[in-house]
């Protein structure tokens, strides 16, 4: 066997094995084609060819002699087997050489084997020592972050030092023994460089070097939970355009730092970009960081969409009870279940069953903020928004006297609350006026069973001026319910001087041609029979009223002859402001009716023409009334009456308005004739 080390000259083989090699160069185990002269005498090769040559040609107790020379040749190179080359080549060499019945027991093959057997015990050494490095330094890592920065009972200076100069266990296991000395040990290769093992002593001596100790990690603190709790004060502002705007303040127990603050109770019509959260106690170290709103409420429609790939259990109309995975659940429920797949009609399904409730489907919508609060303690905030949803406007209740000269008024503000919220013990304004607002995008609110709830008793209202508008605001709490319909009176008048007046307006309105001409003769000929009915008074003080009013309807009843009220019409008023006129038309008269005939309609030349009326009134009641006539002059924008038979009011450049009598059960008749120019 040959056992090459790695300080150079050959130490195995037997004396007797070197001096048969000598004496017979051509017998042995192998047989040697090389030179049997001192291959330092040649001319040397290149090392690599060398170790090429020797080791893979050169097999056996003859080429000794031959591998010494080779030996002392390449001792300042071999690091282990005469180097990494040259053990590659040898092993190749031992793992082909012929098994036969002439091979010895300690030839060739037995070399081989032990070979191997020692690669082995190497390799198994270099994992073992690699194994034990890595948990060295791994214990080393996490005793040095355990250890407290003080340390009770340090180590004196000396006496570290001499444990520094004293071996370790791991140091002596770490440090091979010299090849000379032990021929085993210089066959088992170790790392060119290991890496320290960290003792006790140096880890204690690594704690005390610094002299700013680093301080230990912490980790960060999850945002504390805080659920706001009731409004502790409401203020309801109502514009009569779907708006509303709320002030709540509520109180919320904070912890110093992150916050996660889950605000509740909000209407489900709200605008989440116009949220303003402010903190009445400390609002210069209250910070809002996120804001969400949350709104994904939950139906049957949602939750069968969590619930597809899970279980769930559905009953039909007809009692059938299903229990499976749901494929689908938009057109039809499509179960899975262990008898097969199951399609059931939604419209047929009596009854749902659900495990849970899918995690982010949530009951009420929430407004949720991430709030950075400076200490510890309960803080007043509050929290301002408009929602849609929420609407109102002005119901006038006239009560019209026996004679129709007056009478007398009520305003009540009709509240419409769809927004999804109810709004406890609120303090109540209603700004009266048109207010401009960007157009967007708005969500459908489902319209729910509502409640009417009958008028209150009237609280006291005041009417001010704000900005370019009106606001009425009640002067006491009113709880505002949602899907209800609420009515507080703000107006009463007991006495409005009024006056009926008929009406006769024969077309309506049509806009002249700009630059031409309408010249077509039976063009707007055709005229209505019907004379309106209306009421007219002055919203004055010296008339009993004189307040502003916004824009609502007015329903007006009269009393009958046996002391009831019975209703006569209604109409809609806008935003009227004091000392101007107030119409309403409240119907068609039943006895009066009106006529409009052409009696003439000729060209006078390419751009004039003329154009005649005649106008009849026929009067069936009792007594005698006054008929106001309307006409639009209409077929262009220049247009002149040159006859009339009755006196005529021009209200602007194509409007003419006539002031008839009527005696009662008779008519009367007017005629004019206009001329266009274009």
């Amino acid at each position: 066997m040959v056992v090459v080390s790695s300080r150079g000259s050959s130490k195995a083989g037997s004396e007797s094995q070197r001096r048969q090699a000598s004496a017979h160069p051509g017998v042995g185990r192998g047989h040697c084609p090389g030179p049997t002269v001192d291959p330092l005498a040649q001319a040397q090769p290149p090392v690599a060819n060398l170790h090429e040559y020797t080791y893979n040609d050169c097999v056996g107790a003859a080429c000794l002699p031959f591998q010494e020379s080779f030996a002392a040749l390449g001792r300042d190179r071999a690091p282990l087997f005469l180097g990494r080359p040259v053990s590659l080549a040898l092993v190749r060499r031992l793992r082909t050489q012929p098994r036969g019945a002439n091979a010895s027991p300690r030839g060739t093959t037995g070399g081989a084997i032990m070979l191997r057997k020692r690669l082995r015990f190497v390799g198994l050494t270099v994992m073992t020592l690699g194994l034990a490095l890595m948990l060295t330094v791994t214990v080393s890592g996490m005793a040095q972050q355990a250890t407290p920065t003080v340390l009770a009972e340090p180590t004196p200076p000396v006496e570290a030092e001499e444990q520094a100069e004293t071996p370790t266990p791991a140091e002596e296991e770490a440090t091979p023994e010299p090849a000379e000395e032990t021929p085993e040990a210089a066959e088992t290769p170790t790392p060119e460089t290991a890496e320290p093992v960290v003792t006790p002593t140096e880890e204690v001596a690594a704690v005390e070097a610094p002299e700013t100790p680093e301080p230990a990690a912490t980790g960060k603190r999850e945002p504390q939970l805080v659920v706001a709790g009731e409004s502790e004060e409401v203020e309801l502002t109502v514009y009569s355009g779907d708006l509303g705007l709320v002030k709540e303040i509520r109180t919320l127990a904070l912890s110093e730092g992150e916050n996660l603050v889950r605000y509740s109770h909000v209407p489900s019509s709200i605008n989440p970009a116009s949220v303003h959260f402010s903190s009445l106690s400390d609002p210069e170290g209250t910070v809002v960081l996120e804001q969400d709103y949350e709104y994904d409420l939950v139906n049957t429609r949602k939750l069968l969409q969590k619930y597809v790939d899970r279980q769930i259990a559905l009953t039909t109309e007809q009692g059938t009870v299903y229990t499976g995975t749901l494929l689908s659940g938009v057109d039809d429920a499509i179960l899975a279940t262990g008898d097969g797949i199951k399609v059931i009609r939604l419209s047929h399904i009596q009854e749902f069953f659900f495990p849970e409730l899918p995690e982010g489907l949530i009951t009420k919508p929430t407004l949720v903020w991430l709030l950075v609060a400076p200490a510890e303690g309960e803080q007043r905030v509050r929290v301002t928004y408009l929602t849609g949803g929420i609407n109102w406007q002005a119901d006038y209740i006239a009560l019209l006297a026996p004679d129709d000269e007056s009478l007398s008024m009520t305003g009540w503000v009709t509240l419409d609350n769809k927004s999804g919220a109810t709004y406890k013990e609120a303090r109540l304004k209603l700004v009266a006026g048109d207010i401009h607002r960007a157009p967007e995008v708005g969500r459908m609110v489902s319209m729910a069973e509502r409640v009417v709830e009958l008028p209150v008793p009237a609280p006291a209202v005041e009417e001010r001026a704000f900005f370019e508008y009106h606001v009425y605001e009640v002067k006491r709490p009113v709880t505002v319910r949602d899907q209800q319909i609420k009515q507080i009176e703000f107006v009463a008048a007991p006495s409005v001087e009024v006056e009926k007046v008929f009406v006769y307006e024969a077309s309506p309105p049509f806009s002249p041609r700009y630059g031409g001409a309408i010249v077509e003769p039976d063009y707007g000929v055709r005229s209505d029979a019907k004379v309106q009915v209306r009421l007219e008074f002055a919203n004055e003080e010296e008339r009993g009223l004189g307040l502003p009013l916004p824009q609502g309807t007015v329903r007006v009843y009269k009393e009958d002859v046996g002391g009831g009220a019975e209703f006569v019409g209604e109409d809609r008023i806008d935003h009227t402001a004091k000392d101007e006129e107030i119409s309403l038309y409240l119907g068609n008269a039943f006895d009066i009716v009106g006529e409009r005939v052409q009696t003439r309609f000729r060209q006078l030349a390419e751009r004039v023409i003329e154009e005649s009326y005649e106008i009849t009134l026929r009067n069936h009641k009792t007594e005698d009334v006054t008929v106001r006539i309307i006409e639009h002059l209409f077929r262009a924008q220049d247009a002149e009456i040159v006859a009339s038979s009755a006196d005529y009011e021009m209200l602007d450049a194509t409007t003419i308005q006539y002031e008839v009598e009527v005696s009662a059960d008779g008519e009367a008749k007017i005629e004019y004739t206009v001329r266009y120019t274009w």
